[in-house]
């Protein structure tokens, strides 16, 4: 038998070494677990509109950002255009977003939520900001700016500014 057969049935998982100890393998698996949960209650909403994932970053940052342009979007999302036109064109089709031309440059496409788009993306972010409330209110009084730092240094730095002008860093 080989030496990693021996390993097969166990179900503890912190029983597997990844032969390098100095990965924060508890960290990692904290990360699975808490984006899974972070996550489910809006995907069971998603799914009810036959939405998924993508359909939610589009909703978040057109409602974190009215008007912004389709370009500003792509960059963040790092997706493709054929991803985000399929996406952005069930949204719209749906009425949940609402395409309008720029105001200096009539090619240049604004997105804006709807009404409709406002309030699912309202629900949808309800249930991640009490899951996020309740850990940090567990905290001491500090933690938030701790929690907010550590996220912010698990981004790429190159991508900092962005979150600067989403206004995602203010209160550091």
């Amino acid at each position: 038998m080989a030496a990693n057969q021996n390993n097969v049935n166990i179900a503890d998982i912190n029983s597997v070494s990844s032969g390098d100890e100095r990965l924060p393998l508890d960290i990692m698996g904290l990360f699975f677990f808490a984006y899974r949960d972070f996550t489910g209650d809006a995907d069971a909403l998603l799914g009810r509109q036959d939405f998924g994932r993508a359909h939610h970053r589009v909703l978040y940052f057109v409602n974190l950002r009215p008007g912004m342009p389709v370009a500003d979007l792509l960059d963040i999302l790092k997706i493709t255009k054929q991803s985000l036109a399929r996406v952005l064109r069930q949204l719209i089709d749906k009425g949940y977003i609402e395409q309008k031309p720029g105001y200096s440059d009539r090619r240049q496409r604004l997105l804006h939520a709807t009404d409709l788009g406002r309030q699912f993306f309202r629900t949808l972010s309800a249930t991640q900001a009490s899951r996020i409330d309740a850990a940090i209110a567990s905290l001491p009084a500090e933690s938030r700016t701790i929690v907010t730092r550590f996220l912010v240094g698990m981004v790429d730095p190159g991508e900092r500014a962005t979150l600067d002008r989403l206004n995602l860093t203010s209160g550091l």
